[in-house]
């Protein structure tokens, strides 16, 4: 009777554990199923980005099919004002777009989590791109676009071999140029924009807030060699004899692209523009500053996905905006937006060996806090200085709005 019950004992157990693991798989595959479904928040600009991000979302749903990638407009410059209202209150974004000179404010005010694979990041990114969105140590966000900017030139109106390579050969020719060309111009720019007149503070090594960008104490703005590059920046309106007020982007934009004006101070993203306009033209490395031969230092600015310290899916959202940085992406979106991609990878583009070259003579700009206070600042300096007023003057005002002391 033992050996019966035994062999009973044996065969129920066996049918039990049979039960068991048909059970567990149940469960397994059960589990498996529930996949949550995520929708991610992106916010970005539009007129380019904005066609990006869907094709990206669509891209990225192929292998992440419980991830669904919901675009919503918010330009860039607005970016910074709006997740720090719409974050806390729970309607924010997943990821969103901004400039990495608002790095500073943004972790500051506890608005983006720090990037889940920096090293991963900084093995693929362009290094100007990785320094602009280290802050403190700490790498905050994905870089998808690089951005400089370079000399544009009408071939219709100046030759190659015409082209300056000095800001005092620059104001020859344009002086020239605009005395046998009634009504057109020899060269323009927004000189009321220190994104654009920053070059001219950059003789000698001169640097916004030091070397490394940091120094918020001295922001070398009213340094000697600051004031006589814009002095010199001052005697140019001898050569674009016009005000500041009627030289906005705008403008001298639509003057470029209406082929009233030989050469133009501008970036990549007017690239496709002055094409639809059906201007032939090139685009070559910034002239050099009065006793210098390389081309002068122009701010470069890291375009970037943030994941907000809001979002619900950090994980999901971290993966989608690391996913902007592959090749294929990269690719994409400089054939969408013609912003140069934030890593080493080959375009098709005639323009970019100049904004290339302009990029090994650039520098990032600075993303402590006080540069939330430098773009207005300095704005206003720019244009009083060429007005005519006092440089020293309005650079050490400008110096005193713009520090910490």
């Amino acid at each position: 009777m033992f050996k019966g019950f035994a062999t009973a004992t044996m065969i129920a157990a066996a049918g039990l554990m049979v039960m068991s693991c048909g059970k567990g798989k149940e469960e397994v595959s059960s589990s498996a199923a529930k996949v949550e479904n995520v929708t991610l928040t992106v916010w970005e600009s539009t007129n380019g980005p904005d066609e990006f991000i869907k094709q990206a979302g669509a891209k990225f749903h192929e292998t992440h099919p419980n991830v669904d990638i919901k675009y919503v407009n918010v330009e860039l410059g607005d970016a910074i004002g709006q997740i720090a209202l719409d974050g806390p209150a729970g309607k924010g974004p997943d990821v969103f777009a901004a400039p990495h000179d608002r790095l500073g404010t943004l972790v500051s005010g506890g608005h983006v989590l720090p990037t889940s694979n920096p090293d991963e990041v900084r093995a693929h990114a362009l290094g100007a791109c990785s320094t602009a969105l280290t802050y403190g140590g700490t790498m905050y966000g994905y870089p998808v676009s690089a951005e400089t900017y370079a000399m544009f030139y009408n071939k219709a109106l100046i030759s190659e071999d015409e082209l300056p390579k000095t800001w005092e050969d620059l104001a020859a020719f344009a002086k020239k140029f605009n005395e046998n060309n009634p009504g057109k111009y020899g060269f323009v720019m927004d000189v009321g924009n220190s994104y654009y007149t920053i070059i001219f503070t950059t003789a000698d090594g001169n640097r916004l807030y030091g070397a490394d960008g940091t120094d918020s104490k001295h922001s070398n703005i009213n340094s000697p060699a600051a004031v006589k590059g814009m002095e010199f920046f001052q005697s140019l309106r001898d050569a674009l004899p016009v005000p500041a007020a009627d030289l906005e982007t705008a403008t001298v934009d639509a003057a470029f692209q209406s082929g009233t004006a030989a050469i133009h101070i501008t970036g990549l993203w007017n690239v496709v523009p002055f094409e639809k306009a059906g201007i032939d033209f090139g685009v070559a490395p910034l002239p050099s500053l009065p006793g210098d031969t390389k081309p002068a230092a122009s701010f470069s600015g890291t375009r970037a996905m943030f994941v907000s310290a809001y979002s619900d899916h950090p994980e999901e959202a971290n993966e989608f905006a690391k996913f902007l940085m592959s090749d294929e992406m990269q690719i994409l979106r400089f054939n969408l937006t013609k912003a140069a991609p934030s890593l080493k990878v080959k375009v098709d583009s005639p323009y970019m060996t100049g904004f290339i070259t302009q990029l090994d003579f650039a520098f990032p700009m600075p993303s402590i806090p006080e540069m939330g206070t430098y773009w207005e600042a300095m704005n206003n300096a720019s244009k009083n200085i060429w007005n005519g007023a006092d440089v020293k003057a309005e650079l050490d005002a400008c110096d005193a709005a713009i520090t910490s002391k």
